[in-house]
């Protein structure tokens, strides 16, 4: 692209963005490529933190300092983590080349916010930089180190089953009446969701995808359409049936659809029933993990799942089955998820 076609698509950004990063972008100085990538990776991050409710503007141009100068680590590593698991236009996981692109155009912009900007009083917008507390990626990482930082972002065991008693009977009343309202609602479908995903680990995509014919609750087992539109068949965990059958039970006089609806999990817009989207179930997941204590993302869930079955048959292929990849190469980080072997061994060296 030449330097008028950039121009005009860094204008086009800069429309989309608050007044401090037009400030930030006059202030550095980058080729014009580099300044372009950096507006598309602020712009993303700012789409991001509104749809995880982390900032309740309702465009990114409204985006506030204070949001930025309030934002925790565990903010950036969820949303370094939502780099991590998202494909790109090549259908490819996002590398870490990729994500360290996004961080540095973060630290730059958090750098010209805490140090560099002055305001009519000579000092910078704000002083807490949380940019400074993260790390590049590097270029390679091994299984050990990423089945650790994939381990503190699961609901293993006992602590999956935790979460959904907490949705089931303590959500509601510790939510505010317009929350309790609309979680009261959806509440059997958004349980039936999360716990479809944990016992079965399907994609978020795949989840939202489903039809009322993909469910085959007397034989345990759900049609899904892959990525490339592939169709697969998995079981589904015994313990997740009773959840799916409330959910069944109240579908057509919860949400009223018409009879040529075809979607398993539906939503109420202008007072129609319509197909929940995969982001709606994105949102609902992390709102409801961050108040149960833990902030997760959907992909967590099926890594939770894909973990526990390794752990339970230590057979790579059949988890790759129930994934639904095509290999065992992807299965390797959950051979590693549970160190307690490795620590015990280790221990026993005198």
């Amino acid at each position: 692209m030449d330097q008028k076609h950039y121009a005009k698509l860094i204008n086009e950004e800069l429309e989309k963005l608050p007044f401090y990063v037009k400030e930030f972008y006059l202030a550095k100085n980058l080729a014009l490529t580099t300044k372009y990538q950096y507006l598309t990776e602020i712009r993303r991050f700012f789409t991001w933190l509104r749809q995880e409710g982390i900032s309740k503007a309702k465009s990114n141009t409204d985006i506030e300092l204070s949001t930025l100068e309030h934002l925790k680590r565990e903010d950036v590593m969820l949303y370094l983590d939502y780099l991590k698991n998202t494909v790109n236009m090549q259908n490819k996981y996002n590398s870490p080349t990729t994500i360290n692109r996004s961080i540095n155009a973060l630290r730059s912009l958090f750098h010209y916010l805490t140090v560099v900007a002055d305001n009519n009083d000579g000092e910078p917008y704000f002083y807490r930089n949380v940019m400074a507390k993260i790390e590049s990626l590097p270029a390679s990482q091994t299984l050990n180190y990423r089945a650790n930082m994939l381990q503190t972002h699961m609901y293993r065991g006992k602590m999956k089953h935790d979460f959904l008693d907490f949705l089931s009977s303590k959500y509601e009343e510790e939510s505010n009446n317009y929350v309790a309202g609309h979680f009261k609602k959806n509440k059997e479908r958004d349980i039936a969701i999360i716990a479809l995903m944990l016992g079965t680990g399907v994609r978020v995509q795949e989840a939202a995808n489903t039809n009322v014919n993909d469910l085959n609750l007397k034989t345990a087992m759900l049609n899904v359409t892959r990525k490339g539109g592939q169709r697969d068949a998995v079981p589904i965990s015994r313990w997740v049936l009773p959840y799916l059958q409330q959910y069944a039970d109240i579908r057509k006089s919860r949400y009223n659809p018409s009879n040529n609806e075809k979607a398993l999990f539906l939503t109420e817009y202008r007072k129609q029933a319509k197909r929940i989207t995969s982001n709606a179930i994105e949102q609902f997941i992390s709102k409801y993990s961050k108040a149960f204590g833990r902030r997760i993302t959907p992909h967590k869930l099926r890594h939770t799942l894909a973990s526990e079955l390794y752990e339970e048959t230590k057979d790579k292929l059949l988890v790759s089955q129930q994934l639904g990849q095509h290999g065992t190469s992807a299965t390797d980080l959950y051979t590693h998820v549970d160190q307690n072997k490795q620590k015990n061994a280790l221990n026993r060296i005198k």
